[in-house]
């Protein structure tokens, strides 16, 4: 949109008048996936639709289906009938609505793909990208490959890490604590595998107890890991804080991805449990829920470092001031990509909103995505 153009709905009203939600559920490529303390055999998105002002803006989550029942049941008739452009009314309506359910969990998760929706509807209706409204803060983002399933053999995990090297992305995360026996030996592959200069991170999914995460982070070092999530339970706050300031100094401390409210985070940054701060906008209250925990980074000068979904986090990630980078999911990007028009190559490691397209920059594909819906 040119400075010359008229917006297609400069009006402040913008009833929304329809809301639709449906989940789809995708098998794993293959095998079952697993990581330290989960295996699953597919993903669910859960799909927010909503229509003001002959727009229809998106947003999703990764979420059980009983997230699309509590969007049907509980959050629609809130939404129904308010103004598109009164955000903050929305949003806060939604949290009271849920008040008796608990913030957490499911409740926080459908908040978040309304939330994103909005986001959405507001770029489409304004016909400007959501990086623009949030105020961009940088044009390219930094991403890091994220995958390396415990359930992969070495060939496996060495193919897709190295891969991503080769691609031109310069950091690459790998999950460990299902068999903490062979850590050190399918870290080391890895190594060898990316070459000396890419930066390798490591997950734990929460497998390890305190002791013994400190320990393998020291065996760690030796194949210079630099990251190091979830070592220890994501609740045990003082475990965390105690890796954190234990654990090797080139080596970061990770952790936020299960945070559904500021408190947890604000919390989190309180006991000094991490090095930088993850936040997952489809669980924490969408773009929302995910400046809000910006703000948090900037007041305690951590940076912040966004959880999976890849392409619903770009625009928001390229607004966000403390971000480090965002997480390149091979699962999320492969159903991103499968369902959505509009994602974007990673390019010298780095994604780049498309700003010639309005709000998030995706637009679904019904006829691809439908064998899939539950």
């Amino acid at each position: 949109m040119t400075t010359t153009e008229t917006p297609p709905h400069s009006s402040t009203a913008a009833p929304i008048g329809r809301l639709n939600v449906r989940a789809f559920r995708v098998p794993t490529e293959g095998a079952p996936e697993s990581d330290g303390t989960l295996v699953w055999d597919a993903t669910t998105m859960v799909l927010v639709e909503l229509e003001a002002g002959g727009c229809t803006g998106i947003g999703y989550t990764y979420a059980d289906t009983a997230t699309a029942a509590l969007i049907r049941d509980t959050l629609h008739d809130v939404v129904i009938g308010a103004n598109a452009f009164e955000h903050g009314a929305i949003w806060s309506s939604m949290v009271a609505k849920i008040r008796n359910l608990g913030r957490e969990g499911i409740t926080a998760m459908a908040i978040s793909a309304i939330d994103i929706a909005l986001w959405d509807l507001r770029g489409k209706l304004l016909d400007t990208p959501v990086a623009a409204l949030l105020g961009q803060a940088r044009e390219r983002v930094p991403v890091y490959g994220s995958g390396g399933f415990t359930s992969y053999d070495i060939a496996a995990l060495a193919s897709q890490l190295g891969g991503w090297v080769a691609s031109g992305i310069p950091r690459v995360k790998m999950k460990i604590g299902r068999d903490p026996a062979a850590d050190v030996r399918r870290i080391a592959a890895a190594r060898r595998a990316i070459g000396d200069d890419a930066e390798l991170f490591v997950d734990a999914n929460g497998a390890y107890v305190v002791k013994q995460a400190l320990d393998l982070a020291a065996q760690f070092k030796a194949s210079g890991v630099t990251w190091f999530e979830e070592p220890v339970y994501h609740q045990d706050f003082d475990g965390l804080a105690a890796v954190c300031e234990r654990a090797p100094a080139t080596m970061e401390v990770a952790a936020g991805e299960y945070g559904y409210a500021p408190y947890h985070f604000a919390r989190m940054l309180e006991a000094r449990t991490v090095d930088v701060l993850q936040a997952d906008a489809t669980r924490c209250g969408g773009f929302t829920g995910l400046l809000a925990v910006d703000g948090l980074c900037q007041s305690a000068l951590v940076p912040l470092s966004t959880h999976c979904a890849p392409y619903v986090h770009l625009h928001a990630a390229s607004a966000a001031k403390m971000l480090r980078h965002m997480e390149y999911f091979f699962d999320h990007v492969r159903i991103e990509r499968m369902f959505f028009d509009g994602p974007v190559k990673p390019v010298a490691g780095t994604l780049t909103p498309d700003l010639t397209r309005p709000g998030i920059g995706l637009e679904f594909r019904r006829s691809d995505a439908a064998s899939y819906e539950i």
